[in-house]
């Protein structure tokens, strides 16, 4: 039944009370009268409270014994004891046997102390139980069958505490309601409305019409808000991190580079094997650049084809068609050039710090660890005077704050830095050494064709970003990081990155 017809009832009832509004219902006794459940009058109850003052109402606690499973079980079919009793014949029942019925091992040992049955272990064919007197009075059936109609207190409390240690008996807490008809009580249930509408203020019916009071104390449902991937909490700890150490942020908007300033710009061979369009996205549409700084331009072409500023070059026949090829950039080192070249056309020079943290894009073969498309770290500093030296201490207290304290440093060769390093940290869970970054000085070759002064070093570092992410959540597989194939409940999950974890 539901709870608009029991509310019906209730106040019906109430209604027939012959001592006026002083009289009250009880919730339990209702329940009982109309032959339902008491969560049934209950929530009736409440939906009377919501209507205003139609009902009042006083909760009360009690207390009481209820059955459990196995005492609603032995009031029907009798006690344990009682039970074993009754299965032996008159010849007897071997131990064994007796002990494979479920009342068996319980009703044995409460028989035994009862002195209702006797065990003879030395009987033909093994111990054997027989009666020991003409008949039993199952008193627990009895004492649980009053609990049952209600008389629990003609118990003792030894009784029940005894019934309580064979888990037989409860003692449960009752709430129960006491109701009364309230200064608005009627018979007829009226819904409350919950919006002051435009057509009630237009028609005047507003006046007639029963409002809902509002409850200033609710907090109400939360709002649906997005949730921050995995990849932009480490990026936000990485950008904070260079932020702290007095890094600038360069403006990285341009997916679409032309060769000449992702590759000739920094001093990378026309023949290069990474301008191969099994490693590099060539675009169809525009395929060409066409706006270039053209001193600039004849400058890397000279040091390319022809060397210069103390370099022998490449020795090879550099094109402007190779360098106006359009591409998705394969590196966030193409902003960095255009950042420099920037800064070498002030008319004083300023030391600058650095940094960027964007996508970039490689036709690569896709696997556990690589994705076409990956997000690069990279940071630059720019100052006269700069060594090996700062380029390490730099990096040691970049990483530091990542909270990676064990480095060390490979010989490497790029192209656009002499020297170049590789960075390693030992890795405690994979108990090795394992490459954490890149790292060099840019090569004379790329940085005074741009025209910034003889003394002006530039050192530099990167990494990925995926990669730290995957070690920090746990994730073997990139492609459970980024793509198509990403659960989003992993996002809706992840907790907040801690670098220091």
């Amino acid at each position: 039944m539901a709870d608009g017809p029991v509310a019906e009832l209730l106040l019906k009832r109430l209604e027939q009370q012959d001592g006026g509004s002083g009289d009250s219902l009880d919730s339990l006794g209702l329940a009982v009268a109309l032959g339902l459940d008491h969560q049934q009058v209950v929530g009736a109850v409440k939906s009377l409270q919501a209507l205003g003052e139609v009902i009042e109402v006083e909760q009360l606690s009690s207390k009481r014994w209820e059955l459990t499973a196995e005492g609603k079980e032995i009031a029907e079919e009798g006690s344990h004891e009682a039970r074993v009793f009754q299965s032996l014949p008159a010849e007897g029942l071997l131990q064994s046997e007796l002990m494979k019925f479920p009342f068996g091992k319980v009703g044995f040992s409460k028989a035994m102390s009862n002195k209702w049955i006797h065990l003879d272990k030395n009987a033909s064919g093994g111990p054997r139980v027989f009666r020991s007197v003409e008949s039993v009075q199952d008193s627990v059936k009895e004492k649980l069958q009053l609990v049952q109609q209600g008389q629990a207190a003609s118990l003792d409390e030894k009784e029940k505490s005894e019934m309580k240690k064979r888990k037989l008996l409860t003692e449960v807490t009752v709430k129960t309601y006491m109701i009364r008809k309230g200064s608005a009580f009627s018979t007829t249930i009226t819904k409350q409305e919950t919006d002051l509408t435009q057509e009630m203020i237009a028609s005047g019916s507003w006046r007639d019409k029963m409002f809902k009071p509002y409850n200033f104390d609710a907090l109400g449902l939360m709002p649906d808000c997005g949730h921050l991937h995995p990849l932009m909490k480490v990026r936000t700890q990485f950008r904070q991190i260079f932020l702290e150490m007095g890094f600038t942020e360069m403006p990285t908007n341009n997916f679409i580079e032309s060769s000449f300033w992702n590759f000739d710009a920094l001093f990378q061979p026309q023949q290069h094997p990474a301008r191969d369009q099994h490693d590099t996205f060539f675009l169809l549409d525009p395929a060409e650049a066409t706006e270039f700084p053209m001193d600039y331009l004849e400058r890397v072409k000279k040091v390319h084809s022809e060397g210069g500023y103390g370099s022998q070059g490449y020795k090879y026949d550099w094109t402007i068609k190779e360098a106006q090829k359009n591409l998705l950039r394969t590196h966030t080192t193409a902003v960095s050039a255009r950042m420099l070249y920037r800064l070498a056309q002030q008319e004083a020079f300023t030391p600058v710090k650095y940094f960027s943290i964007d996508r970039v894009f490689r036709n690569e073969t896709l696997d556990a660890t690589h994705l076409a498309e990956f997000h690069q770290i990279e940071g630059v500093v720019a100052d006269y005077g700069l060594t090996l030296g700062d380029l390490m201490g730099t990096l040691k207290e970049f990483f530091t704050k990542l909270g990676i304290t064990k480095l060390r440093f490979k010989p490497a060769y790029n192209p656009y830095t002499e020297p170049s390093m590789e960075v390693f940290s030992y890795h405690t869970g994979l108990r090795k050494w394992v490459e954490v970054g890149n790292s060099g000085m840019f090569r004379p070759e790329m940085l005074l064709p741009m025209g910034l002064p003889a003394g002006v070093s530039v050192i530099a570092w990167g990494l990925s970003l995926e990669r730290p992410t995957m070690i920090k959540y746990g994730i073997n597989n990139i492609r459970e990081l980024v793509g198509h194939k990403v659960n989003l409940q992993m996002v809706y999950d992840s907790p907040v990155c801690l670098l220091d974890s």
